[in-house]
């Protein structure tokens, strides 16, 4: 079992915040599949402070636990402005942003352009320290570049300071998502700190999860979940020791329409049925012939086409068995 601060984290997989993903519909659908702890999607200090309407809604972390909720900005005032804030928040422990690579963020000064100024991130970590009630964790990138890899110089500062646990993503900035997650330096990393370190990265698949697993004290899962979250289950399953059964593609349909129905609760059709488009397709992921599937469903336009997409591809399934 994993402690942050005071919060126990009984399950292996953390799920990592994906913006335009991680929402209060993905969030609980992990929890059911037996994460150990959610993250919401990254959200702006100053949106947080004088919350506007969009960002009331992304604040409501109700019955998920645990949880964590992700911060980005620049400034240590308004970042503790924003703490304050999520003090009232119903999640258990508050993430600062220092990995994202998008050039939207970086043009802000912030995410993965605070490692660039490691005075200034410290900075801002002590100030939303000074005022936060819950566990303040930090989530960064190796480095800005393949020749600032200054992911251990800031670490142990921010442990000085009190963080209660790194997430590292074993890339760097300008790697964004291209190449493969260096783990080299998750296993450095974990070795040079006291506090928990939380490895990120490239992982897809079981096997991917067990040669990792003691590089660091818990692994955390992006994209690899995206459509399959039920690999959370199987990841469970080898820990405790029991038999996994192969996913269906009947339950892969069976979740996908519920992921898209619960989406839709939270959003409206159409806001839901446009993400859905993007996330949709990767439940159809090593299926027969799933190209022209994937296909209708990033062109799709209503649940109820949605239903019927998956209707004819189960039928076609159906017939090759």
């Amino acid at each position: 079992m994993l402690k942050i601060g005071n919060v126990k984290i009984k399950k292996p997989v953390i799920v990592a915040p994906l913006a335009g993903i991680s929402n209060d519909t993905y969030r609980k659908l992990c929890l059911e599949f037996g994460a150990g702890l959610v993250c919401g999607e990254m959200i702006s200090d100053k949106a947080i402070y004088y919350q506007n309407k969009k960002t009331l809604a992304m604040l409501d972390f109700s019955n998920h636990h645990p949880s964590s909720l992700q911060i980005f900005g620049s400034d240590p005032k308004t970042m503790a402005n924003a703490a304050r804030v999520v003090n009232d928040v119903d999640c258990d422990i508050l993430d600062i942003n220092m990995g994202c690579p998008v050039n939207k963020v970086i043009k802000t000064g912030a995410g993965a352009a605070l490692m660039k100024d490691e005075d200034l991130a410290v900075k801002i970590t002590e100030e939303v320290i000074k005022v936060s009630k819950k566990p303040v964790t930090v989530k960064m990138r190796l480095g800005y570049d393949s020749k600032h890899l200054n992911y251990l110089s800031l670490a142990k500062k921010l442990e000085a300071v009190g963080v209660s646990a790194i997430a590292l993503h074993a890339r760097s900035r300008s790697q964004m998502y291209e190449g493969q997650a260096n783990w080299e330096h998750i296993k450095i990393l974990h070795e040079n700190l006291k506090i928990p370190v939380i490895g990120n990265g490239d992982i897809k698949t079981l096997t991917d999860y067990i040669n990792h697993k003691d590089d660091c004290d818990a692994i955390m899962i992006g994209r690899g979940l995206l459509g399959n979250p039920f690999l959370i289950q199987e990841i469970n399953a080898y820990e405790k020791k029991k038999e996994f059964k192969v996913i269906s593609y009947q339950e892969k349909f069976k979740v996908l329409l519920k992921h898209t129905y619960q989406l839709i609760k939270l959003k409206g059709e159409d806001v839901a049925i446009k993400e859905m488009r993007g996330i949709g397709p990767h439940y159809l992921n090593g299926l027969y012939n799933s190209s022209v599937y994937k296909t209708k469903i990033a062109h799709m336009n209503s649940y109820k086409e949605l239903k019927e997409i998956l209707k004819e591809y189960e039928e076609y399934l159906g017939d090759k068995q």
